[in-house]
Parts: structure tokens; C-alpha cells; sequence
């Protein structure tokens, strides 16, 4: 059975019952009391420090906090937090990685914590309890935190979501009753979004959320890979040219300057109007809804979202920044570490942060699913869906090294901007992309 046919296997079947084997013989746990086996007793005298990236909703943060509080009072143990941009967190991981000293604990992004599983914590008792307690885990996890398909080497959090983030008014305008599902139908709006002087735009900087998520769902729709299941190179493909072709035409449709964008840019202009559809979290949403500037609450009142169309492919090939947390081996207390984690992750922490972030991060664990922001506002339920239609990072290959290195060097996004803005026939880019991704994958 493939890793992924077993891992769909075992999403239907959590939350049945767990063969354990005591005394000789089987005995069948339920979920409920494989999670009560579970206890850790943090260090005495344990202080920690956490790591993570910064906020782009505030309810994000402060409800984390208001959390972090909770924890210190119920343990006694002092958390200083520190935030960073998510550009800032992969390179601090990887001193801290390489140095053996720094934050216990580390929030960050995608296939990081690929880059050094050794200098991390084996957290498979966190997660066995809280999968069996929460439903269990989406499939999507086990590539990035569980890559030998046994022993955890981080708790996922979950992903910044990213759907089309759209004016209802200006699609309208164009001639479109509804955002489109597919690639053809989405050139096509994107070319009459133009015309009105009303355009599209997304980030072909590097941004780490937003220019690779696009990209990277692209290159996929078309049915384009950097590498095989095989960890073999494939991006210089017919398939990838193909992609690479339709972004060269997309791009005349786009506002000035994406080629420089970083995370922020994309809603900066769409909140102050020069942008009237682009990729994104739900940040957007939340700023304009928030504001108490009457124009940008009238703004709010014409946002939706949609998800990402399907491509020639013909099945959804999102892309999403995904989020560990990763305890380090030098920590002093790592015991206290994994029960910060534990404490975060259950459902009287949970559940008002996802709230408070009005559904910014969509959680790794599929009892998140009930949480009653999804369904509050119709605009905040596609992000509901955001683990399940997302591929992995270094699709259709393992993860690891090369397949992080590759994503942290922005190989996919650089190849798509250069043909995107013409610097490079699209073949060209992909044999670009080719020779970089070889020299990951050949380490």
C-alpha cells in the first residue's frame, strides 16, 4: 500500500479503536484512553522560550498570549515569546540548529524542520496523543513532521490558508457571475479585470506565503513536478512549459511591481485599492472588516473568497504554508517544551485562538473542522478546506534536505517569474530551475 493510500486508510479508520498488545495478548483502547496514558511532567524550575512568526491578524497573537498566560499560571513556568517575518525565522532555525543553542522552541514554516531531524526533539508521544484525542492528523502532515513514516520530529500546527481573495463588484464588472474554477476561466476574468482597469496580482518576489503558494500551484495545475516520486529531477518538463506559457500570458494582466513583492505587498494594495484580486490568507478580509475606516469597511462588505481553480490536471494542486513546531535538542527542558505544546494544541486553547485569528491558520488536527468560525461568515469557509486540497512540499518526491533547500531557495517561484516577465523564454527558466533543483537533489 502506498504511503498515501495507507495514510487515507488510516484517517478513516482514527477515532475507531487502537490495537495495543499488553501482557501477551491484544486488547482494543479507544482513543479516549490511549489519551489519558499519555503525561508529562515538565522540568522543575523550567523557563522556555518560544520562537515563532509574526502575526498578520492580531487576534492571532493575542489570543496566543492570552494562552501563553494561561500555561505560566496553570505551571508556574515563564515563556518569553519572540516574533519574527517568516523570512526571519528560517534562517535564526538554522543557527540555532548549527549552533545547539537558542529558542526552545521554534515556530516555522514548510519542510524547515527537514533541513536538521536530528537536532530535534522526538515528539511522537505528543502527537499519538493528541491525534488519537483530536480525530487524527490530515495526511499532509506525515511528509513534513513524520518523514520515515514512524517518529515525529515536530507537531504540526497547521497552514495559512490561501484562497483567491477577490472584489465581488469588479469580477461582476468584468462579466463574471462567479470567481472561476478553473485556469481557462481565471485568464480569462484576469485579462477583462484588466480592461475595466480593475487588475489581478500576485507576489513573484520572494515571498515566502504568498509567491510560493501561486507558483507552486501552477506549475502542479499543469501537471508539472520539480521531482518524481523517485526524488528525480523533472521540472524541465513539457507539462512545466506549458504552466510557464500560461503565467507569460498572465502576467500583461497584473498590477506594476509583483516581480519585487514580498508577503506584505499584495495586501497593502489591495486594501488601499490599486488591487482587486490576488492570493492570500484571510488577513485581508480581517483588516478591512476591523478597520474604522468607513471606506475600507464598505471594502469588506465586497470581498470573498474562492479556492484555488483546478487546472488541466482536472484535481485541486494547492500549495499552503504549512507550520511545525520544533523543539531542539539543546533545549534544557524539553519535557516542559513538549507539555507547551500539548497545552496549545487542546481544544480550550485551540479552538478561541482559531477563533480570535478568525480562521487564519486552519489547524493541523481534523476536530478543527467543527470550530464554528468556518461556518459564522460564508467567506471565511473555503479556508476550511485548505489541508485538504493541499500536495506537499517537493511534490511527488520525499522530503528532506534537498526538498527543503530547494523551497528556501525559491527555485519554482524565480523559474515562473522569469518566464512570467519574459527575462527568459519558459524553456529556459525550466532548464534554470533544472540545473538549481540538481544540485539539491544530488547531495
Amino acid at each position: 500500500m502506498s504511503d498515501f493510500k495507507r495514510r487515507d486508510f488510516l484517517k478513516t479508520t482514527a477515532g475507531v479503536a487502537v490495537g495495543a498488545a499488553l501482557g501477551g495478548g491484544t486488547t482494543l483502547l479507544s482513543t479516549e484512553a490511549l489519551a489519558q496514558q499519555y503525561t508529562i511532567v515538565p522540568e522543575k524550575g523550567a523557563k522556555l522560550r518560544v520562537l515563532r512568526w509574526s502575526r498578520f491578524v492580531q487576534g492571532d497573537i493575542d489570543q496566543y498570549m492570552k494562552n501563553v498566560a494561561k500555561f505560566t499560571e496553570k505551571y508556574g513556568i515563564e515563556v518569553r515569546v519572540d516574533n519574527e517575518g517568516w523570512e526571519d525565522v528560517r534562517p535564526k532555525a538554522a543557527v540555532a540548529a548549527n549552533t545547539g543553542a537558542g529558542p526552545d522552541i521554534i515556530l516555522s514554516t514548510n519542510d524547515d524542520a527537514n533541513l536538521y531531524p536530528e537536532k530535534l526533539v522526538d515528539v511522537t508521544d505528543v502527537c499519538n496523543y493528541l491525534g488519537a484525542k483530536y480525530g487524527g492528523w490530515y495526511p499532509v502532515c506525515d511528509p513534513y513532521l513524520k518523514p520515515d513514516g514512524k517518529k515525529w520530529i515536530g507537531v504540526p500546527l497547521g497552514v495559512a490558508g490561501v484562497c483567491m481573495t477577490y472584489r465581488v463588484s469588479a469580477v461582476k464588472a468584468a462579466g463574471f457571475d462567479s470567481f472561476p474554477k478553473d485556469t481557462d476561466g481565471f485568464l480569462k476574468m484576469c485579462k477583462a479585470l484588466k480592461e475595466k482597469g480593475t487588475p489581478a496580482g500576485m507576489a513573484l518576489g520572494n515571498a515566502t506565503g504568498d509567491a510560493n503558494t501561486w507558483c507552486q500551484w501552477l506549475v502542479w495545475s499543469f501537471g508539472g513536478k520539480l521531482v518524481d516520486k523517485d526524488n528525480k529531477v523533472t521540472i524541465d518538463s513539457p507539462e512545466t512549459i506549458k504552466a510557464l506559457e500560461y503565467a507569460k500570458e498572465l502576467y500583461p494582466t497584473f498590477v506594476p511591481g509583483t516581480l519585487s513583492w514580498l508577503d506584505p505587498n499584495n495586501n497593502k494594495a489591495f486594501l488601499d485599492g490599486q488591487l482587486f484580486v490576488t492570493n492570500n490568507g484571510i488577513s485581508i478580509y480581517y483588516a478591512a472588516k476591523n478597520s474604522q475606516d468607513p471606506k475600507l469597511k464598505e471594502m469588506a462588505a465586497d470581498i470573498n473568497h474562492a479556492n484555488m481553480p483546478v487546472g488541466p490536471i482536472g484535481h485541486p494542486t494547492e500549495f499552503q504554508l504549512f507550520f511545525n513546531q520544533m523543539i531542539f535538542k539543546y533545549s534544557k527542558y524539553p519535557k516542559a517544551a513538549k507539555e507547551f505544546i500539548r497545552f496549545m494544541m487542546e481544544a480550550e486553547q485551540m479552538d478561541p485562538w482559531v477563533q480570535a485569528a478568525i480562521g487564519y491558520v486552519t489547524p493541523a488536527l481534523k476536530y478543527y473542522e467543527k470550530n464554528p468560525i468556518w461556518t459564522v461568515d460564508p467567506k471565511h469557509t473555503p479556508y476550511r478546506n485548505s489541508m485538504v486540497n493541499m500536495l506537499p512540499s517537493g511534490y511527488a518526491g520525499k522530503m528532506g534536505y534537498a526538498s527543503a533547500g530547494a523551497l528556501a531557495d525559491f527555485i519554482v517561484v524565480n523559474m515562473v517569474a522569469e518566464a512570467a516577465s519574459g527575462s527568459k523564454t519558459p524553456k529556459e527558466a525550466a532548464e534554470r530551475a533544472q540545473k538549481r533543483a540538481e544540485r539539491y537533489y544530488k547531495v
